[in-house]
């Protein structure tokens, strides 16, 4: 039977609005009072790029978590499920870790503590990308995603789990400490890397020949999209829409380096011409072994 959004009707998520007001005070704390401190300790202020970034996370937060894509994703389309995900494990935690400057870092989780080195040895490009990937393909594990529906505490634990794992998986692109990060090249491979093993199960969605979530094998088919329909459709976000994401950065990475390094090299090209050290070009040379004589061979005799 066909339905519409009308008849799945609202339903209030207040632990949503919670969260997110929680850490929009936080937000507000950390801006009124951490803030000054940290200037007047020689740290540089948020600057607009950082709000810019918070105000997305929290604005992607809350349109996952909250109605009416949550109640679309756990009670009717899988698809839109899968796009949720994207969002909690990929999307979401870049944006925070764009959000936050150095000094909030290091003032919550200082340099010489327990959690810091665990957060380091976790930042591992090798630790970070086996713990994500492991983690996606554990959630598309059918009993487990039937227990996360018939558990509330295990459904929230879990998308946790998905957001703490996508903190780690960037933490080496665009984390906070730059001695974590990858050089330019290392990040476009790991990126890479990590664009492939959610290609399984998206593989494994799109082209399974029955159900494989029952869940969302009901008579109830919200805008008519049957469930076939809806689980092909889920394999494809999780194979092209989370892969071209991925890629996207890939070249973005990419493009800023090759600007970079040709910026560099032009640089070195004007500074070695202001002090006369210019490089030698290929015509040059051949000028001058050409008006240079051949050495005369010496004589046998």
């Amino acid at each position: 039977m066909r339905i519409t959004l009308a008849d799945v009707g609202w339903q209030a998520h207040p632990e949503v609005w919670l969260l997110v007001v929680g850490i929009a005070g936080l937000a507000w704390y950390v801006t009124r009072v951490l803030q000054p401190k940290a200037v007047a300790a020689g740290h540089g202020s948020i600057s607009r790029r950082h709000k810019t970034w918070f105000l997305l996370a929290v604005a992607g937060l809350w349109a996952a978590s909250d109605w009416p894509v949550h109640d679309v994703a756990e009670e009717h389309l899988y698809a839109v499920h899968m796009a949720q995900h994207l969002l909690i494990s990929m999307i979401v935690p870049a944006m925070f870790l764009l959000a936050m400057p150095r000094w909030l870092f290091d003032l919550l989780l200082p340099a010489d503590g327990r959690a810091y080195r665990l957060l380091a040895t976790g930042s591992r490009p090798i630790v970070a990308g086996l713990t994500f990937n492991a983690l996606t393909m554990l959630l598309h594990w059918s009993k487990l995603v039937q227990w996360s529906f018939e558990s509330g505490a295990l459904h929230f634990g879990l998308h946790l789990l998905v957001f703490c794992s996508g903190l780690l998986m960037w933490m080496p692109v665009i984390g906070p400490v730059e001695q974590w990060r990858l050089p330019p090249i290392g990040q476009c491979i790991y990126l890479f890397m990590m664009s492939i093993v959610p290609t399984v199960p998206g593989g494994w969605l799109v082209f399974a020949e029955g159900v494989v979530y029952r869940h969302y094998d009901t008579a109830e088919r919200l805008w008519g999209i049957g469930v076939l329909t809806d689980q092909q459709a889920a394999g494809v976000v999780m194979k092209l829409v989370g892969g071209f994401f991925l890629w996207a950065v890939i070249v973005t990475i990419f493009g800023r380096w090759a600007a970079a390094e040709a910026a560099k090299d032009e640089a070195d090209r004007k500074a070695r011409r202001r002090a006369g050290t210019s490089p030698l070009t290929y015509e040059q040379v051949t000028k001058t072994f050409a008006r240079t004589p051949a050495p005369t061979e010496p004589s046998t005799n």
